[in-house]
Parts: C-alpha cells; sequence; structure tokens
C-alpha cells in the first residue's frame, strides 16, 4: 500500500492543500478521516451541505436528513458510480450505463437493482453466514496465535485486515496466497481516487483480468462457493452475463475486505483509548451485542456516493448534471437530532436505529457477515487481551478515502489486572 504521506503530497500537488473544509475538502486527504467527527460536526454547524470543486465538483451533506433524503432518491440521484474519483462515466465510455453499472448491484438503479439484488440474497441468508461462526472463530485464534508472546502488537495490520480478506476468499473460492493482491486492489480502487483516468484504468483492468481467470478457473472445476453461485445464476430465465458475474465478484471482494476491517480496527481503536469500556465488556461480555451496534453507529466505516442526473436545486444547494454527492452515513449517526449523544459511545444504547450499513435501496446485503465478523472478532480479542492500550498515538494511520478506519494500529498488551 503507498505510503500515506506520498498521497498527501500528490494530492497538493495536484489541487493544492485544502485551505477551508467547508468549501474545499478533499475525502482523499488523510486530514480528512484522521479529524472526521470533528470536521462533520463543524459542516453540520456551519455548513451542512459543504462543496468543493474537486472531482469536478463535490457535495457532502452532513445530516441525517439530508443524507437520507438524497439515499431514498433514486430519481434525481444515480448510483452508476459510487466512489468519488476523477474519472467520472463521461470520461470513462467503456463504464456501463444505467440501470446496470459496472458491479450491480450497488451501482444499479431501479428497476434493474431490485433484480439484482434479489439475485445474491440467498447467498447471505441468516443461516448461511450464521455457518460460519467456528471458522471466523479459529481465524481469530490463529491470527491471535501469531503474534502471542509480543509486547506491542498492530491490531490492523496484524489482526484486522486478515480476517475479512481470509473469508472472502475463502467464500469466493479464491487462492488465500492471494491476500495481499486483494489488499492491492482495495488500495487501487478505494484509495486511489485522485488518479488521473490514464492511471486509475489500468489498475481496474488488472482488477477485472484477475477476476475473469478466477471466472474461468471455477468454469473449468465448478464447486460450492459464490464463484460457481453466480456463475449459476440466472436473470429474466438467462444466466447472468459474464460482465454482470465479474461486477458482483469485485463488488463482493472490495466490499467485503475495507468495510469490515476497518469497522474492527476502529472497534479494537475505541477499547483501547477508552478503558472504562474494555473493562465493562470484560466484565459484563452480555453487554457485547448493543456494544457491537453502538460501535457501528459511531464507527460506521462506509461512505457511498451518486452521482446527480440533472441540474436541479437540493435545499439551495445548485447542484449541476454529473456532480458527485458523498453520502456519509458515519456523519449520518452522529448527528444530534437524530441521537440523543450522538457524540458519545454507550455501549449499552437500547436505541440505536444507526445506519451503519447503509439507507434507501442500497442497504449492505452482506451486513450479517459483517456482524459476525465484528463481533468474533471483538469478543476473541478481548478475551485473549483484556487488557491493552495504545503503545503510539502518532503511530495510529488512518485509511484515506470512502472507507474509514486505521490502517496501523499499534497497541500495548497489559498483565491482566
Amino acid at each position: 500500500m503507498a505510503d500515506i504521506k506520498d498521497l498527501e503530497t500528490y494530492l497538493n500537488e495536484v489541487y493544492g492543500p485544502v485551505t477551508d473544509w467547508m468549501t474545499d475538502f478533499d475525502h482523499a486527504n488523510p486530514e480528512y478521516n484522521e479529524n472526521a467527527h470533528a470536521l462533520w460536526d463543524e459542516m453540520r454547524d456551519k455548513c451542512p451541505v459543504a462543496h468543493t470543486t474537486r472531482y469536478g465538483g463535490t457535495w457532502l451533506p452532513v445530516t441525517h436528513e439530508y443524507v437520507s433524503e438524497i439515499a431514498y432518491d433514486t430519481d434525481r440521484f444515480t448510483s452508476r458510480s459510487v466512489v468519488v474519483s476523477r474519472m467520472k462515466p463521461s470520461l470513462a465510455p467503456d463504464m456501463p450505463p444505467a440501470p446496470i453499472g459496472t458491479a450491480p448491484p450497488i451501482s444499479s438503479d431501479p428497476p434493474f437493482h431490485h433484480d439484482a439484488r434479489r439475485v445474491m440474497l440467498p447467498a447471505f441468508a441468516p443461516k448461511k453466514i450464521a455457518a460460519w461462526e467456528g471458522d471466523v472463530r479459529a481465524l481469530c485464534n490463529e491470527l491471535l496465535d501469531n503474534v502471542e508472546g509480543q509486547e506491542v502488537i498492530d491490531a490492523a495490520v496484524d489482526y484486522a485486515q486478515h480476517i475479512p480478506v481470509n473469508v472472502i476468499a475463502r467464500m469466493l473460492g479464491f487462492p488465500l496466497e492471494d491476500s495481499d493482491l486483494f489488499r492491492k486492489f482495495v488500495h487501487d480502487v478505494l484509495e486511489g481516487v485522485d488518479e488521473p483516468v490514464h492511471v486509475r484504468q489500468p489498475k481496474f483492468d488488472r482488477l477485472f483480468d484477475y477476476i475473469s481467470v478466477q471466472i474461468e478457473e471455477h468454469q473449468a472445476n465448478p464447486r460450492e462457493d459464490l464463484t460457481s453461485f453466480l456463475l449459476n445464476a440466472t436473470i429474466y430465465d438467462q444466466p447472468l452475463s459474464m460482465r454482470h458475474v465479474a461486477g458482483s465478484i469485485v463488488l463482493l471482494l472490495l466490499a467485503g475486505i475495507d468495510t469490515t476491517w476497518s469497522a474492527i480496527g476502529s472497534s479494537i481503536w475505541h477499547l483501547a483509548t477508552t478503558p472504562a469500556d474494555r473493562e465493562r465488556l470484560v466484565r459484563e461480555p452480555e453487554l457485547m451485542p448493543t456494544a457491537i451496534e453502538e460501535f457501528l453507529r459511531a464507527y460506521a466505516p462506509v461512505t457511498m456516493a451518486r452521482l446527480v442526473k440533472e441540474d436541479m436545486d437540493f435545499h439551495g444547494c445548485p447542484m449541476k448534471a454529473e456532480d458527485w454527492v458523498l453520502l456519509p452515513f458515519p456523519a449520518a449517526n452522529r448527528d444530534p437530532k437524530e441521537f440523543a449523544d450522538a457524540d458519545k459511545v454507550i455501549i449499552d444504547r437500547e436505541e440505536n436505529r444507526h445506519s451503519a450499513f447503509g439507507l434507501g435501496i442500497h442497504r449492505c446485503m452482506g451486513s450479517n457477515l459483517a456482524r459476525l465478523e465484528l463481533t468474533i472478532a471483538v469478543e476473541e480479542f478481548l478475551k485473549r487481551y483484556p487488557n491493552f492500550e495504545l503503545s503510539d498515538t502518532a503511530g495510529v494511520k488512518w485509511s484515506n478515502g470512502q472507507i474509514r478506519g486505521p490502517r496501523k494500529l499499534p497497541v500495548r498488551i497489559l498483565p491482566n489486572k
């Protein structure tokens, strides 16, 4: 993964440093995710729909009301491209058009979206996901065994990042030894958003080339996994096109990895920096379900994007066709008009209708899997290490882009009390 300082230098060369986060924000600048909560609070007070001319024009609503309104409005906003970058559809003529998009169903609009989503839902049914509990728990313990005896471990690099990579690779039937390659794909697609089209497009091509090889291998050797499931699926009584299969696999590979490892890392970061909550969870493990939901609310990792379909006025904001709109579900989760004590993490919060998994038609269909992995990862970490703290606050590095989570998380293991 490219050094985050190199990215900051590159962004400053292209656009110059951010001068005003209300009118010149850049979600790919490392300062954005590092200070996201404070920035959203300030925007909510001063400018509930921030704007920047970067990326060809981008809007950032930060209230629950506005995020929800846009997420449900499929008439004026399209999901054709959900990652803000310099590579708009108009600059990438080979990008599949609406309503299908590049990675159905996340890139699909109605009416196609409903049918594409229905194809995949059986693979993520609660009983199918629950069957993975033993494997995920064994994986977490294996990872913890690997760092046994070390005083300082990187809870992101050594632990959180491996869990969803391993699980989604096994679900798709992809080689586990390609895990470093999967992490590179995540970086290329979700973090390298400010690269020009001629630099960014070849990285997409490499990703789809890899997927094509895996599809061909599955066609030659079918088995019981998600890839074969998609190859055998039908829509409108016809097999899915190879482009549809490949796009859906890209969605599963990327969304199944980065979002979950970010949620795991953020939860461990909270427990490392909030000893009272950590000690209470150790003492009262029955609170784990409500604590997990609160971690999801307070540290929701995902911001999705939409494109404006036609010139329009949105609550006084003159949005233009092809403008980007970021939907920061984490900011919506911290809106004090929606949640009491929204800025506080309350691990026994009883009412918690958060939007960590999105709002509207694209609500995450993998939420059962994400909850399973997050819950088990936190449970097993606390069982093994009930007492730990950050070893180096400055050593914590947050991701850049639309998925927020710690990329480096050095923690010191302390003696049990």
